[in-house]
Parts: structure tokens; sequence; C-alpha cells
């Protein structure tokens, strides 16, 4: 199995760039609809684990963090359900974002579009919907690619 893959955005660095483009766009919007960055990093953060993102998830630790998520709650995330550490409003973008990340199951349920949208409103609801479109994108890049995460050098 070979280790070195094609650097997708490398070799194709005008798509890449619209990709980036296109994420900063989504967070402009989620800042504007009412989706702080501790929520939006939430949201990075549950997809990047589902889709077993080593990349993603240590670029979105460390923005998480410093949008004030705690440790605790960032080792909770991946059972959020079962877990009494998240608001309501955190809640729903947390299932909203797995429906995204797990399209391929059956696209967005009834059921979860009903209870999502009873709790967030018509713009967070879009901007949590970009949020989970735009990192999904960029986990199958990385993914793909096999982009590197070596350990963190010790302080």
């Amino acid at each position: 199995m070979s280790e070195q893959r094609v650097h997708l955005a490398k070799s194709a660095m005008g798509v890449y760039q619209s990709l980036d483009a296109f994420s900063k766009e989504v967070g402009r919007t989620a800042r504007e609809y009412g989706v702080d960055d501790r929520l939006r990093e939430l949201v990075q953060l549950r997809c990047s684990q589902i889709n077993g993102c080593a990349y993603c998830l240590r670029v979105h630790v460390e923005r998480a963090q410093k949008a004030g998520v705690t440790m605790d709650e960032l080792g909770q995330l991946s059972s959020w359900r079962e877990s009494g550490v998240f608001a309501e409003r955190e809640r729903a973008a947390l299932e909203l974002a797995e429906a995204h990340t797990l399209i391929h199951e059956g696209g967005i349920p009834d059921d979860v579009y009903d209870r999502v949208g009873a709790v967030l409103t018509e713009q967070e609801y879009v901007a949590v919907s970009w949020i989970a479109i735009s990192i999904n994108a960029f986990n199958r890049l990385t993914i793909a690619g096999r982009y590197p995460v070596p350990p963190l050098a010790s302080a």
C-alpha cells in the first residue's frame, strides 16, 4: 500500500483555494446567522470524529479550545447523547451535523428535521448545515490524501 499520495490541494491549487474561500464564506454566514465559534467548532469536530479525520481533529481541537470548549466537553463529544454537558442548542446542532455526515443513510430524516427545527432557528439550521457540508468536504480531502498528523512536540 502506497503511503505517498497525490496532494490534491497542491495539485489543483485553484480548486483548493475555491474550497477555502467557500469555507470562509460559510464562517461569515454562520456568524451572521447567530452561530458562534464554539458551536461551529463542536459541529466541525463531531463531523471529523465520525469521518475519522485525524488531521481536521487536530486543527479543530485547538480552535475549539480557543473558542471556550473545555477538555471535559471535548472528551464527551463522541458520546454527546449520553452526556449532560451540552446545551439543548448544541445537542440539536450535533444531531444535524451527524445527519449531514451520514447523509447516505437516508438523508435528513423527518424526525431529525422536526426535532432540530424545534430548537434551532431557520438561520441557525442553515448555518449548521453549511458548516457540516464544508467540513465534510475538507475531511474527504485530507483523508484521501493521507495528510500526516505527527505527534505534537512536547513543551
